[in-house]
């Protein structure tokens, strides 16, 4: 802002007003001059300097003051005319106060420019005074205005923000108010008359995304006045929408199928007019109801807060809808599946073959079912009730293959279905769980109770085959003729390469070879068959019938059942068939030798120990259970002796009878079979050992007329005559060189343990007489030998031939059989 105050000029800086002044001041001195100015001329004009300084100013006043001393420069001065002493005296007086005023002339000018000074000076401090108390007074107006505008521009801001809460709170009324606004229109909307037509409409979906934002915000501000009121409102207006949905859903697929109906009806269709009705006239109207369903999909959603078990709150509206149409088309598919199934059951090739029937109705099933399921995700999102519905659809199978499975009594049939049905439409368990494509059809899920069925009956043939032909088999005479049956074995030409577990091959592997890794399945119907490029049934020929069948069951339910029902199986098929052993080896025995009784049980034996490693039978818990027999024999007793109510004999027998018994049966069988392997192994060997050493035998040495010379010659005689014999034998039940030198082995050396045991008890009774004991090497030949010595004769005697590396010769390579074998039976005969 430009102030409209304006600085006063200073009075050196005003010529014009100095002039003036000087004129002035020449106005008021003109008066003293008067009488001078009449009597001579007046005094030149002369224009006064401009004053620049003080010093110039004093000489501009002092001209203006004493005009007549500037103007005679010659000092005189105009005497008047004096006329007598007094005017002189006058004259004299004035003269001499001329002359006084004269001298003070400079003094007086310097006085009066002091005086003008000092007022021009008192002027100019007194315009500052004023000047500065103007300023200080446009100062404080200026605080004024800018504490004025301050003040004003809170207000302002005051009002504005005013404003703005006033405009939120009405924006959140308004907002608020609109979750309250919907309920009329929308009641409208729902209870008009053809409000079924309306769910058709664009404006449905958005109506009921606006229900859900209104039960949302509801549920969200509980506090507001009514709003549990308008949420109850909501609720029923939104089941009142969905409601109309199922009716627009079921009142759909009502018309669709009574016109497919009407027109299978009318005419004869062929497959492909057939499937056009069935699946193309229903997939005409299926998008739009797949919407509206997904419409109560979306929200029957069971709450985070919700129990165990509990359902969403509009499930059973979605439920409806999946019950509607498994209804409908099961009307339409299940009588056409039936009458298809009547068809191929009724086939020349399909009536009496259980697997080919299987194989033509599940092969038909599932393409039925894929028909199904991809119309089925025409109509709805997700699987929920798919294969409850799809279920529906192959009960026509299962009411046609769970009879035949029944009555199924053919094993291979059995097992042939449970292959079918686990590597065509089964997942395998073991291999690595991969994805699962919820977009594709999972077959195995509705095939599984068949399979479930052939299982189970395959189960109860085994155990039925187990209980006939192992458990409770009558042997013929000609299978317990042993050793003549291993002579035709081997006659008939079992030396020949026969498989091996481990891959390799040896000529010498006869009888007793094993099967391949993965198990052989011995087929009764026609064992001669070859498999895997050779020929089985010389392996099999050698086997006791028992075995051999042990052996067939496990290779064909192998695979087939639940782990664990087979392992349970397998134990009770090993555990049968060692106890049918057992007494085949009994009956040989008492009908020809004890050792060909015990050699023929450690053949077959190791040979069930061999073939049982393939199947992986896993080891099983004991079974406990209780015995409540006593319980029930007590019961009946107090019951007779009418005390059954009486305290005192239910205490007498609390510590007896009346508690039940824990029974633990042991199911290993892997444990069993490694047991009774080493007990016939130690049989064996000691009953071989004792023939040897009858004469130095404990009952031997007991008689009166018992030689200890004489009984060592007798023993050493009779181990030249056994040893040859029992190589033979061996030679009759073994092929494998080494597992029968590990038993010529073991029978050695408990020869030479029972010797030690004689000769200490011989030596003992020579100190006890005070008779010295012959060192060794130095007796005489007559003399009782000392054990080394009788050990190393024994080992002469026996030659056993070193085990030697099974890379060192073609001889020694008898497969993981052979090494299995000579590992399972040491030097010492046990296992």
């Amino acid at each position: 802002m430009v102030s409209k105050h304006r600085r006063k000029t200073s009075l050196l800086a005003r010529p014009k007003e100095g002039s003036q002044a000087n004129h002035s001041l020449l106005g008021r001195s003109s008066a003293v001059g008067n009488s001078h100015e009449e009597v001579r001329s007046p005094p030149e004009a002369t224009l006064s300097r401009r004053a620049q300084s003080y010093t110039d100013f004093r000489h501009a006043v002092r001209a203006v003051l004493h005009p007549q001393s500037q103007s005679n420069g010659s000092g005189k001065q105009v005497v008047k005319d004096i006329k007598d002493d007094l005017e002189f005296s006058e004259w004299y007086q004035s003269l001499d106060d001329d002359l006084l005023e004269a001298s003070h002339v400079d003094y007086k000018a310097y006085h009066d420019q002091l005086m003008f000074t000092a007022s021009y000076l008192g002027s100019l401090s007194s315009t500052t005074s004023v000047t500065l108390d103007h300023l200080a007074s446009l100062s404080q107006s200026f605080r004024t205005v800018e504490a004025q505008t301050n003040a004003f521009q809170k207000q302002c801001e005051d009002l504005v923000t005013e404003q703005q809460r006033v405009t939120r709170l009405a924006d959140q009324i308004g907002e608020n108010l609109q979750y309250y606004n919907y309920l009329e229109p929308i009641t409208r909307k729902l209870n008009a008359p053809g409000a079924g037509n309306f769910v058709r409409g664009k404006d449905f979906s958005d109506m009921l995304a606006r229900l859900d934002e209104c039960l949302e915000y509801m549920g969200a501000h509980p506090s507001q006045r009514e709003a549990s009121t308008y949420r109850s409102r909501y609720r029923l207006l939104l089941t009142r929408g969905l409601t109309l949905i199922r009716f627009n859903f079921v009142s759909t697929l009502r018309d669709i199928a009574q016109d497919v109906t009407r027109r299978i009806a009318d005419r004869q269709l062929n497959d492909t007019t057939m499937s056009a009705l069935l699946y193309a006239k229903f997939r005409v109207g299926a998008s739009e109801q797949k919407e509206l369903a997904l419409e109560i999909r979306k929200r029957a959603v069971i709450p985070v807060d919700a129990g165990p078990g509990a359902e969403a709150e509009y499930q059973s509206l979605m439920n409806e809808l999946y019950t509607s149409y498994s209804a409908t088309r099961g009307k339409l598919v299940i009588p056409l599946v039936t009458k298809k199934l009547a068809e191929i059951a009724m086939a020349p090739s399909t009536s009496k073959d259980l697997v080919v029937f299987a194989r033509s109705s599940i092969g038909y099933i599932r393409g039925t079912c894929s028909d199904e399921y991809e119309l089925w995700r025409d109509w709805f999102e997700g699987q929920d009730g798919l294969y409850d519905f799809l279920e529906s659809v192959c009960e026509p199978l299962y009411d046609h293959l769970r009879p035949r499975i029944i009555h199924e009594n053919d094993l291979l049939k059995l097992c042939e279905l449970c292959t079918q049905l686990q590597t065509r439409y089964m997942r395998d368990q073991d291999e690595e769980v991969e994805r699962v494509d919820h977009n594709q059809l999972d077959f195995s899920v509705l095939i599984h109770s068949a399979l479930e069925d052939a299982q189970t009956r395959l189960v109860f043939r085994t155990q039925a085959i187990l209980r006939d032909d192992i458990e409770n088999y009558k042997p013929k005479p000609e299978e317990l003729d042993y050793p003549t049956r291993n002579k035709q074995v081997l006659l008939a030409g079992t030396k020949t390469n026969g498989p091996v577990t481990s891959g390799h091959r040896d000529s010498n592997v006869g009888a007793i070879s094993s099967l391949p890794k993965d198990p052989e399945i011995v087929d009764q119907a026609n064992s001669s068959g070859a498999r895997y490029g050779f020929d089985i049934e010389p392996t099999f020929q050698g086997w006791y019938p028992t075995l051999r069948k042990a052996i067939w069951l496990l290779s064909r339910i192998y695979r087939l059942v639940n782990s664990t029902i087979f392992d349970d199986l397998a134990h009770q098929i090993v555990h049968q068939t060692t106890l049918s052993l057992h007494r085949a080896s009994a009956l040989i025995a008492s009908r020809v030798t004890l050792i060909d009784g015990q050699l023929f049980l450690l053949k077959h034996l190791l040979l069930l120990k061999q073939q049982i490693v393939a199947f992986d039978i896993e080891y099983v818990t004991p079974d406990i259970s209780f015995d409540f027999s006593g319980v029930t024999n007590t019961f009946y007793e107090l019951r007779d002796r009418g005390g059954l109510f009486d305290p005192r004999n239910l205490w007498r027998f609390m510590g007896g009878s009346l508690l039940p018994r824990v029974v633990e049966n042991m199911l290993d069988a892997k444990v069993e079979l490694d047991g009774r392997l080493r007990t016939v192994i130690n049989d064996f060997t000691t009953s071989a050992a004792e023939r040897m050493t009858v004469p130095i035998h404990e009952s031997s040495r007991s008689k009166k007329s018992f030689d200890a010379t004489s009984a060592v010659h007798k023993t050493q005689q009779l181990a030249e005559q056994e040893v040859p014999k029992l190589r033979r034998k061996l030679d009759e039940y073994l092929e494998d060189i080494r597992t029968k030198e590990t038993l010529v082995g073991a029978v050695q050396n408990q020869v030479i343990l029972d010797y030690e045991g004689f000769y200490e008890w011989f030596a003992a009774g020579k100190r006890a007489i005070g008779a010295k004991v012959g060192k060794r090497g130095k007796g005489r030949v007559d003399e009782v030998l000392d054990a080394e010595t009788f050990g190393e004769w024994v080992e002469g005697v026996f030659g056993v031939l070193g085990m030697p590396h099974p890379e060192a010769s073609e001889r020694s390579r008898s497969g993981s059989d052979s090494r299995n074998m000579s590992a399972t039976v040491s030097r010492n005969g046990s296992v």
